[in-house]
């Protein structure tokens, strides 16, 4: 509706093509996930009335994190759009309310010497060096799967590097944006931020 092509794809880690395809996620955040993703870019890039040259991409929570990825993996985007994703595996494993899944998705706990690099390889964080697209961050003090330090981090990393970028902060939301006049603010600041990167309309 406001003059995009939109493209959903369902990378590994998405339901629909059997358990084995869910779960190849599972450890390799930003591994074939990223790739496939990556993939999906190069297909569509091919098409004739995609302007390549004019992309944006944007994603919540594990589509946040690879928002955040995405910052310090790739160049394609104009802007990337991030929403309640994991930042810092370090500081998010001490502060998210499922202390169960960090441990089940890096085999334990961050202070074993024998798990560091199942915590550092795929942090986002870790690749800050390389970030250079201009971001739109938003995040929630209600949320205690992902904690608002996550956004505020990565946030004012991008401030430091003099990196173009904006947060949003919703004091009286969780995960998710569920409240009415919240939602119809997110989606207005969200199509402002894509219109003023990456302006929709034809060639």
């Amino acid at each position: 509706a406001q003059g995009y092509v939109v493209a959903l794809p369902n990378p590994r880690g998405s339901t629909g093509f059997g358990q084995k395809f869910t779960d190849e996620i599972s450890g390799d955040w930003g591994g074939k996930c990223y790739d496939d993703l990556m993939a999906g870019v190069a297909y569509l890039e091919k098409q004739d009335y995609i302007d390549k040259d004019r992309m944006a991409a944007a994603g919540a929570s594990f589509g946040g994190y690879m928002m955040d990825w995405f910052e310090g993996h790739t160049t394609k985007f104009k802007t990337l759009i991030t929403h309640c994703g994991v930042y810092n595996f370090d500081s998010m494993y001490a502060t998210t309310d499922e202390l169960w899944f960090d441990e089940w998705e890096h085999g334990g706990v961050p202070w074993d010497k024998d798990k560091r690099e199942d915590y550092e390889k795929f942090s986002p964080h870790r690749y800050a060096d390389k970030f250079q697209t201009p971001m739109l961050i938003i995040h929630n003090d209600l949320d205690f799967r992902v904690p608002v330090g996550e956004g505020l981090q990565l946030f004012n990393t991008l401030q430091r590097k003099g990196i173009p970028s904006k947060m949003i902060n919703f004091p009286d939301e969780g995960h998710w944006v569920l409240k009415p006049k919240n939602s119809e603010f997110w989606h207005k600041e969200v199509f402002a931020w894509l219109a003023k990167y990456a302006p929709p309309g034809g060639k």
